[in-house]
């Protein structure tokens, strides 16, 4: 063994380059790689989001059109051939199909406002509970005996 030739262990040293702001003498002192002054050489210093040097940032130099209603209301869709798949598999109970059942078979959340849609074909009887309903949803399952209740 020779005492020149010692090395740590393979992956134990992680840094090689020079530890910053450690003084004169470690070639790295004074602004520590900062440079002089400007916001970049201080404590706390984060550029904000979007932020191009004092340039007029691209969100605001891009011209703005349309409309956003902040009192639309969003409503999950559901086809009537979703509820008549529930009623073949008997996931259902007493022929309603309500607002509980629909959570309860991962068609919507407890937060969603749903409309029942018109596609596909109801062959059974079903009272369905809902926030709204198309036109032709109101007659398919009307024409196959069943009815509506708008919660």
């Amino acid at each position: 063994m020779n005492l020149s030739k010692l090395k740590p262990a393979e992956g134990s040293v992680k840094a090689k380059s020079k530890r910053i702001g450690r003084g004169q003498g470690s070639g790295k002192g004074g602004t520590a790689t900062r440079g002089h002054k400007g916001a970049k050489s201080r404590s706390g210093y984060s550029k904000k989001l979007g932020f191009e040097g004092g340039q007029m940032p691209l969100q605001r130099r891009i011209p703005k059109f349309g409309f956003k209603n902040i009192n639309r209301k969003e409503y999950k869709p559901i086809n009537i051939n979703t509820l008549q798949k529930l009623v073949d598999a008997k996931k259902i109970k007493k022929g309603i199909i309500g607002f509980e059942d629909m959570i309860s078979n991962n068609l919507i959340k407890k937060n969603n406002l749903v409309k029942i849609l018109g596609d596909g074909e109801i062959s059974s009887p079903v009272k369905v509970e809902a926030h709204k309903f198309s036109k032709s949803a109101i007659e398919a399952i009307e024409k196959a005996g069943g009815e509506i209740k708008v919660i």
